[in-house]
């Protein structure tokens, strides 16, 4: 009797969702594993402000490898996933352009900038999957200027075009709807008045779909299944938050903690980790295989006195002026911010594709547009590339890069 096979394309689909699925081998999985041609994908994510160098610089080791610096230190877990990238540099001026150049490299002039390297790649293999690219953030854009500058090129990292910038979606319950939810005609309309969950929207499916299904992909559906609905449930306390998760400054001095929007965690751990998750879901399911995470805007002055010892403002302790007590908050941050690095590439590591992980099979670039705020020094920027490409990227290296 021949196989039962379904499409990659294959969807789960229910009154007003629809959810992509997992690689399987009910797909020909195997067999494409075998012929090492899982896609691989490309994630870069945005840290603003830059860090302080000698807390971020690595040591090399004279037995080769390197040492983990105080602000990478969350990723000492990971030591084979991942290589620091020293010596190269970006283009530009102040938080404003060195923000809209991270993923360009060229100087921004006038109202122009150059396509990012996100949407290069999005152009090529783009068609490939229902998103070509996928954008996400945790801070709203903003207008206004620094000096002499538009703000609005702190906004985004990505460009499609030299004038056209793709904008970060802030908001998780959007973002998660635009992965799994229909958005248009009567079945939108019915999930407006009546959220109920996609699981339960689209189980009739699954159970069909698990029913002819192999022992080892009833049980990745199921993780799957669980997967999307652990975010789910995470995405619906946002709209819903007990009042005591937000509290405004209480000490003299203190600076201000914004009170989040509507539909935005209180927690600034649980909004990126939220944001981190969907990304997440977005490859596995080969919903998109291009994305960008700004971690916060690029000329974030997000408050972290949730940090012990910390009382200012992001981009205020960046302009540190070498104060001891500045570098610490500024370090502290900067380590908190790769924290959520590490937390993100162990949920990449945790997905099997068989012939590998998922972060096995994806590039991922972490870093900033700048090294020390404190000069807005635009050289031998903070980076770190992790995953292996599908076998392509051999990490756990120091790699710097020649000048001229």
């Amino acid at each position: 009797m021949k196989p039962f096979r379904i499409s990659r394309r294959t969807l789960l689909r229910g009154l007003g969702a629809s959810l992509a699925l997992p690689s399987l081998e009910i797909m020909g999985g195997t067999a494409r594993a075998a012929a090492g041609s899982a896609p691989v994908r490309l994630l870069s994510l945005f840290q603003p402000n830059g860090v302080y160098p000698k807390a971020w610089d690595v040591t090399d080791l004279a037995s080769g490898g390197f040492e983990l610096s105080p602000t990478l230190s969350p990723l000492k877990g990971l030591m084979g996933d991942f290589s620091v990238l020293s010596g190269l540099d970006n283009t530009g001026r102040g938080h404003v352009q060195l923000t809209g150049a991270f993923l360009t490299g060229l100087p921004i002039t006038g109202k122009t900038n150059g396509v990012s390297l996100d949407q290069q790649v999005a152009q090529k293999i783009g068609h490939l999957t229902p998103l070509p690219s996928i954008e996400l953030g945790t801070e709203p854009p903003r207008q206004g200027n620094a000096s002499g500058e538009p703000i609005a090129y702190a906004n985004t990292v990505s460009w499609s075009t030299a004038t056209t910038r793709m904008s970060p979606e802030i908001n998780p319950q959007v973002a998660f709807d635009r992965l799994f939810r229909s958005h248009s005609g009567p079945e939108a309309v019915r999930r407006a008045e009546n959220r109920r969950s996609v699981i339960d929207l689209v189980l009739e499916d699954a159970k069909a779909l698990r029913a002819r299904a192999s022992g080892p992909d009833q049980q990745k559906i199921d993780e799957y299944l669980e997967a999307v609905r652990g975010v789910e449930v995470r995405v619906e306390k946002t709209l819903n938050p007990p009042e005591r998760d937000w509290m405004p400054p209480s000490k003299p001095g203190e600076a201000d903690m914004e009170r989040p929007g509507p539909g935005i965690p209180k927690r600034r751990d649980e909004h990126l980790r939220l944001m981190m998750d969907l990304m997440v879901l977005a490859f596995w399911t080969d919903t998109t295989r291009v994305g960008t995470l700004m971690t916060a805007h690029g000329f974030s002055r997000q408050n972290f006195s949730f940090l012990p010892g910390v009382t200012s403002d992001h981009h205020g302790m960046s302009h540190h002026k070498n104060k001891p007590e500045a570098i610490a908050e500024y370090t502290k941050v900067s380590t908190w911010y790769v924290e959520q690095f590490a937390y993100l590439l162990g949920k990449m590591k945790s997905i099997d594709e068989g012939d590998g992980t998922l972060l096995d099979h994806s590039v991922v670039l972490y870093g900033c547009g700048m090294k020390d705020g404190n000069g807005h020094i635009k050289d031998d920027l903070p980076l770190v590339v992790a995953g292996r490409g599908g076998g392509r990227l051999k990490q756990g290296q120091h790699l710097i890069s020649a000048k001229g």
